[in-house]
């Protein structure tokens, strides 16, 4: 199984953020969209603050409950 690193996911997120971006809308009537891009931005860099910071702990919790299942 292959995971895929932090900054991967975020040129992921980036790319279809842009894709989204550059499609215009049938209807004119899009809302803020700077404003969704900031929040999609700034999670974004949440999570990957906490999973830098949470990961090698949740990387250990998932290999001790997989040591426990497997016989």
């Amino acid at each position: 199984m292959r995971i895929m690193t932090t900054a991967q996911r975020l040129t992921l997120l980036l790319l279809a953020t842009g894709a989204a971006l550059l499609h215009p809308a049938e209807d004119r009537e899009r809302g803020d969209v700077p404003g969704w891009v900031m929040i999609t931005l700034m999670s974004a860099v949440l999570v990957a603050a906490l999973l830098a910071i949470a990961g090698p702990a949740l990387e250990g919790l998932f290999n001790q409950a997989i040591d426990q299942v497997s016989p």
